[in-house]
């Protein structure tokens, strides 16, 4: 049974986050804000001590740069290791689209996909090669609007048969991508091949609710 809590998943002695985008105010132009990769690795830490699992995998975009590796990313990317070594779990990252550099500062399990039970975990920027029950993937920062409030979200649905969970992005820095009137083909991961039986799942920490909210096709004739 899959448990979410700020924008993390947790199963099967697994803890999923996707799109960290560590290094992003470099890359971007964008000052960032003082203390963030602080707050980045406490909330990382957190979730550790939530689900105290066997793995922690990032699904994807742990970096973000594409020719180059911005100061304190590979302090960041440590911190993050010796974290999940401190909670007895082992570190695994699926590439994503903007790791490209992430072999300049890590150096530990980085497939493509990696398997856990029966499900296999993946950025989402390109089809699975392997055969799953459930695909975890980030790539597309979903967000939805509740009540005139942006919201990440995560979203089920299916993928060939299989189940499909797409992560929010963990990074708070990162523009999220309103969900409410995409089509399959506006999404960016090819998992998405029919956008309306997507289901929007919405955790509040503050009040410790999940609120799961009918399919994409439905939810746009509420609005």
């Amino acid at each position: 049974m899959a448990r979410f809590r700020d924008r993390a998943v947790a199963f099967e002695g697994a803890l999923v986050v996707a799109d960290l985008h560590v290094g992003r105010d470099a890359t971007s132009g964008v000052e960032f804000p003082l203390g963030e990769r602080d707050r980045l690795t406490r909330r990382v830490g957190s979730l550790l001590s939530w689900a105290d699992p066997e793995e922690l995998v990032v699904a994807g975009d742990l970096l973000h740069s594409f020719d180059s590796v911005p100061e304190g990313v590979p302090e960041t990317v440590d911190r993050l290791a010796a974290l999940a070594a401190e909670a007895g779990a082992r570190l695994v990252v699926t590439p994503g689209n903007h790791d490209t550099m992430l072999g300049a500062v890590y150096d530990g399990p980085a497939p493509a996909e990696h398997r856990v039970g029966d499900t296999v975990v993946l950025h989402g920027h390109e089809p699975p090669e392997r055969d799953a029950d459930r695909y975890v993937v980030g790539h597309d920062h979903p967000m939805l609007t509740v009540q005139g409030r942006e919201r990440p979200c995560y979203l089920r649905g299916s993928y060939e048969g299989a189940e499909l969970l797409m992560l929010p992005a963990f990074t708070r820095l990162a523009p999220g991508t309103p969900v409410e009137g995409l089509r399959a083909s506006e999404f960016q991961s090819p998992l998405v091949t029919d956008a309306d039986a997507l289901s929007p799942v919405v955790r509040d920490d503050d009040a410790e609710e999940t609120y799961e909210f009918p399919p994409l096709g439905e939810f746009r004739r509420l609005l």
